[in-house]
């Protein structure tokens, strides 16, 4: 079992199942879970969630868990789908071995079980159109009507089904649907579509099929073969369990166990595939890997980590109940993995230029800086130090507020490794904005304090002018401005909630020099600013391009402090 898993109370109850079915010998070892997506569209976090779950519970029971494409909707699967999740499943650390599998590869045993069905007399071809179908389903609180067609003979529906695989029947004219109960509670008994026609090539047979299976259809009957002993499902799929239940008893096959849980919601965030698709088609993100998506490409370019990812889906836990977790406990799984990784280094946004008269102009130092407090075992490295720095804009202020304690005329502050300096001159252009300071520094305060026990309130980051490495760093903030998207005035849909300040581009950032030639994927601590990372793909060699991860900022942890003493230190 894993370190997470040995620290709970005891086991959440997709584990506790699994348990009783073991020791009842409704199953015998090894159990067997699998990882069923559409390619469709590219993964999300969401979808990471139930990676993590199923992937975990097959290593933690030393089983195996199948990665099966759900490819029975050609018109909306791309083979860059197929690649982009095998990509994400791979990054997030797990590796279905052997096991890749498509619900394509099992579309002529679906056809045969079909034509079973049919010879069974528990399936039909139907001439209802899909409006008609519909109409005919009845409500949640009416029964349904049984389609005109329902009766016909077994030879007869043989016969057609047969026609309709040898496309002799328009597009929609023709489905063939399961016969079960119109008068059911549960809508997804009351006679199902089980094929449609579709003359769409399909991304990896072709055109050799004109008709495809439903997903209710695919779904049980593809775990049924590969031996699947639990089939873990989200919530939304638990009203078409009897359904699944059905086929499989129909059919007298192996029957694996389907359980439902909760998915995840998240603040701040929308993650409906539809609704990703159309900020991708509509332009308001750059693409799938748009590090303001919530996919897991989206994710990987803008700097989170695989192991924060799976950190979060650890402590989010499974549950029946639909819950929705703040994106802060996101955020802060990245924030704690980035802290102990993450080397340290100098970088100023906005850069304001800083001139120490009192140093000499040719002289270079090179001081040493710590690469990451966290890590011992990452070292030092040198960072040159000369007449000319630049430092925040924001580390400076003409006239400071109250409890500002950084750089102001006549005031002293501390460069990071480096000196005291005060600020003796501002100069200013023709606007009257600050467009350089003049300074004087304190030899005898290199590395530490003063001689004389004077102290200073502030410490600042700076970057060597005549060293400094320019670059474009890419500042992204959530995509929505509430937590709750669809929270809009009447008349408006979830995307008047996108937040127009979710992306600023700052271009002539001043970095330290060993940022010059980093590689794309790098991540960073640009200290007192957050995490940073290479981006994946306008990342060059001398022209470095920076995505912000995540600010210093831990709102997560302050909750979890709060609440620590509220319950006076308690867990």
């Amino acid at each position: 079992m894993s370190t997470t898993e040995e620290k709970r109370s005891g086991p959440d109850f997709i584990r506790r199942i699994i348990n009783e079915d073991l020791a009842s010998g409704r199953f015998q070892p090894p159990v067997v879970t699998r990882f069923p997506p559409e390619p469709n569209g590219y993964l999300h976090i969401g979808h990471a969630k139930s990676i993590c779950l199923n992937f975990g519970i097959a290593r933690e029971y030393g089983g195996r868990c199948h990665l099966r494409f759900d490819d029975t909707n050609p018109e909306k699967e791309e083979e860059e789908y197929v690649r982009s999740i095998m990509e994400d499943v791979r990054w997030l650390g797990f590796d279905w071995g052997e096991h890749l599998y498509y619900a394509s590869d099992y579309f002529d045993q679906l056809y045969e079980w079909a034509k079973e069905l049919i010879k069974k007399g528990k399936a039909y071809v139907c001439d209802l159109s899909a409006e008609e179908v519909r109409q005919y389903r009845g409500t949640l609180t009416e029964p349904g009507k049984e389609s005109p067609y329902r009766n016909r003979s077994v030879e007869e529906n043989l016969e057609l089904f047969e026609r309709m695989r040898r496309g002799e029947f328009p597009d929609g004219s023709k489905t063939l649907r399961a016969k079960i109960d119109m008068a059911s509670p549960n809508l997804n008994l009351r006679d199902p579509v089980m094929y449609r026609i579709m003359r769409v090539p399909h991304h990896r047979t072709g055109d050799k099929w004109c008709i495809y299976p439903t997903y209710d259809w695919a779904h049980g009957q593809s775990d049924s073969i590969e031996g699947i002993t639990h089939s873990i499902c989200t919530l939304e799929f638990e009203d078409h369990r009897p359904l699944y239940d059905w086929f499989l008893e129909q059919l007298g096959v192996h029957h694996p166990r389907q359980i439902e849980f909760a998915r995840l919601n998240l603040t701040y965030t929308v993650l409906s595939k539809r609704r990703l698709l159309e900020l991708v088609q509509s332009g308001y993100v750059s693409g799938w890997d748009d590090p303001r998506m919530p996919t897991i490409a989206g994710l990987r370019r803008r700097g989170y980590t695989p192991e924060s990812i799976r950190n979060f889906c650890e402590q989010i836990g499974v549950a029946k109940a639909d819950t929705v977790v703040s994106i802060d406990l996101l955020e802060h799984c990245v924030r704690e993995d980035l802290n102990r990784r993450a080397e340290r280094r100098m970088a100023v946004l906005r850069p304001l230029r800083v001139v120490i008269e009192n140093y000499p102009e040719d002289q270079v130092e090179e001081l040493e800086a710590i690469n990451n407090p966290e890590d011992p075992s990452a070292g030092t490295r040198k960072v040159p130090f000369c007449r000319e720095l630049y430092i925040e804009q924001d580390d400076f202020r003409e006239e400071p507020p109250p409890k500002y304690y950084r750089l102001a005329p006549g005031r002293e502050v501390r460069l990071r490794y480096a000196y005291f300096i005060k600020c003796v001159g501002v100069i200013k252009d023709e606007q009257g904005r600050v467009r350089e300071l003049r300074c004087v520094y304190d030899p005898a305060t290199r590395g530490g304090d003063a001689p004389d026990g004077r102290r200073v309130k502030a410490t600042i980051h700076w970057v060597s002018a005549r060293h400094a490495v320019d670059a474009e760093v890419r500042l992204y903030d959530r995509l929505f401005v509430k937590a709750d998207p669809d929270d809009v005035e009447p008349g408006q849909d979830w995307k008047a909630n996108l937040n127009p300040k979710s992306l600023e581009v700052l271009t002539g950032c001043k970095l330290e020099p060993a940022l010059k030639d980093v590689k794309p994927g790098e991540r960073f601590q640009f200290e007192r600013l957050g995490y940073f990372c290479a981006d994946l793909r306008d990342c060059q060699p001398g022209r470095p391009v920076f995505n912000r991860t995540v600010t210093l900022k831990d709102t997560w942890a302050k909750i979890e402090q709060k609440l620590k003493q509220a319950s006076g230190g308690r867990e």
